[in-house]
């Protein structure tokens, strides 16, 4: 590992010796899905809540609006799968960013198996665009324990990344962004989880969804920056 710096000194990102310039455009891709994923996601819940007839923006919950009598569910589930797609490629570029496995920390596999587990949750889908409109199936259920565990995970994640770069200068400045958003985004869930039929729920779900997606998408901004710099006009430290 070295460090690697401007031509005026400023500390920029640690790399491995010899990373060769393909490495750096696929942590530019990884870091582009950790953007996109998130951005398509809450496009579609944006999109598919201001279409549902009748229908205050928040009163159906974002996993309803891909239910079977949703109005074009095929929105909502684009969004999940393109979601989940992003964390799985975003994850996989922050290991290599930050040096690999085991100095990378938990966090980047944490927000591939949230991906994993979001792309499920689009799949098995929910049986009615709201929560009181009937019987339940099995997959409904599964879609119900499915998201509530990738929403545990992709909260986890910028916490734990917080940790991990307290103590590292290039990343150091996420710190507390990170820390902030996702201890609001745990204390949100649990008040939507406490109340789920309340009228203010779908705001709360949706405020609670976006600020780990924010953080995740903040922390693939600062992936790709710190990549474009390692693959130009550096000096060893």
């Amino acid at each position: 590992m070295r460090w690697i710096t401007t031509r005026g000194g400023g500390l920029v990102a640690r790399v491995r010796e010899g990373t060769p310039a393909a490495s750096h455009r696929c942590l530019r891709c990884g870091a582009a899905a950790g953007v996109a994923g998130p951005a398509a996601f809450t496009l579609a819940w944006v999109v598919a809540s201001l279409r549902q007839p009748g229908l205050p923006v928040t009163a159906a919950q974002i996993s309803g609006l891909a239910a079977e009598n949703a109005r074009d569910p095929w929105i909502m589930i684009s969004g999940f799968v393109l979601l989940g797609l992003g964390a799985i490629g975003f994850g996989a570029a922050l290991v290599t960013g930050l040096g690999g496995r085991p100095a990378a920390g938990p966090a980047p596999a944490l927000i591939q198996t949230a991906g994993v587990l979001v792309v499920a949750a689009g799949l098995l889908r929910r049986d009615h665009l709201l929560l009181t409109a009937g019987p339940e199936s099995w997959h409904n259920h599964a879609h119900d324990v499915v998201s509530a565990v990738s929403y545990v995970l992709l909260i986890a994640a910028p916490v734990l990344l917080a940790v991990r770069f307290h103590s590292d200068p290039p990343w150091h400045a996420l710190a507390l962004p990170l820390a902030a958003a996702g201890a609001t985004a745990a204390g949100l869930l649990v008040a939507f989880y406490a109340a789920p039929n309340d009228s203010w729920d779908g705001t709360l779900q949706r405020i609670a969804v976006t600020l780990p997606l924010a953080a995740i998408a903040a922390t693939a901004v600062r992936l790709a920056t710190l990549a474009g710099v390692a693959s130009g006009d550096v000096t060893p430290c």
